[in-house]
């Protein structure tokens, strides 16, 4: 599903083509190709909920146990002949993994290398792109694999603008007014910045990302963050420039909560965080050198 909010006559796309789409039913629509299956029994032994057995030869969920079914596709991922087919997906259609994964030493110097970028260019990224990346990003871990994160983001930077107007024009009425709560005074100098030419919160990013999970949700604390966490890494990979943005969130749920309601966020949500992202204006040339980690190892 794809949300359109119309901010005053601006479009808002709040990109989600997953949002609560999959697996709010029992049907699992587990088939088996019995002309690749080698009866090897890994997905009976991989399944979470141990509701696959054995059934006239072949691997079959058991009678009464579909509606057990957590969706976590182990059983299709686990499969290496691809003979095994749940929720109507084909396996043809995956990415096998072997010869696919990268050199951990790469994979070492993006999550190193990573830096949060404060300074952008206004160029936009392709809706292509970004919807191309939370295409990825949908995989990340959650408490419930049928209760997925919603990704609201502003894909146009006159949005972004009409975004950052409305957003600077609330703060500057709550501290004018008095109304900022206690802890967050230092928005006064935000405004004070802003006046002197300074964007500090959303660094003249043009894009923006929040992700946010039902409230109900077994943890959707952690299902959002992981998900900014993907994201983020996979932008960058691509020459993406990502800032985790505490001060939009702050502003948004403690400042000017009516923000939260034109964009398009549910009241049952709750909001992990805020991203800004956008094409670099600026390059880095090497790791930082962080560490030692801090480390408690146990032994008993």
């Amino acid at each position: 599903m794809k949300v359109q909010v119309n901010l005053d006559g601006v479009q808002v796309g709040i990109g989600n083509e997953s949002f609560f789409c999959k697996g709010e039913h029992n049907m699992t629509e587990f088939s088996v190709n019995k002309e690749r299956c080698i009866k090897c029994g890994e997905c009976i032994e991989d399944c979470v909920m141990n509701i696959i057995a054995f059934e006239s030869e072949y691997p079959a969920i058991i009678q009464g146990k579909e509606s057990e079914c957590i969706q976590c596709e182990h059983c299709f991922a686990v499969c290496s002949e691809g003979a095994v087919s749940i929720l109507g997906l084909n396996p043809d259609n995956a990415t096998k993994l072997e010869g696919n994964l990268p050199e951990t030493s790469k994979l070492e110097v993006l999550m190193k290398g990573r830096r949060a970028v404060r300074r952008y260019l206004k160029e936009p990224i392709p809706w292509e792109t970004i919807s191309g990346l939370l295409d990825v990003v949908v995989n990340s871990p959650t408490g419930r694999n049928t209760r997925q994160n919603l990704f609201t983001v502003v894909s146009d930077p006159l949005v972004m603008d009409k975004i950052r107007e409305e957003t600077m024009s609330g703060i500057r009425r709550a501290v004018a007014n008095n109304a900022i709560p206690q802890g967050f005074e230092f928005y006064s100098f935000v405004v004070d910045a802003w006046d002197a030419g300074k964007d500090i919160i959303f660094r003249g990013a043009p894009h923006m990302l929040a992700v946010s999970a039902p409230k109900d949700a077994p943890c959707p604390e952690a299902d959002t963050l992981i998900a900014l966490t993907y994201f983020e890494l996979l932008a960058q990979s691509m020459g993406i420039g990502t800032l985790w943005n505490g001060l939009l969130k702050w502003a948004v749920t403690a400042i000017v909560p009516e923000l939260r309601k034109k964009i398009g966020i549910p009241e049952d949500h709750h909001i992990g965080y805020f991203m800004v992202f956008g094409r670099p204006a600026v390059r880095y040339y090497r790791t930082v050198q962080r560490g030692p980690a801090m480390i408690n190892r146990v032994i008993i």
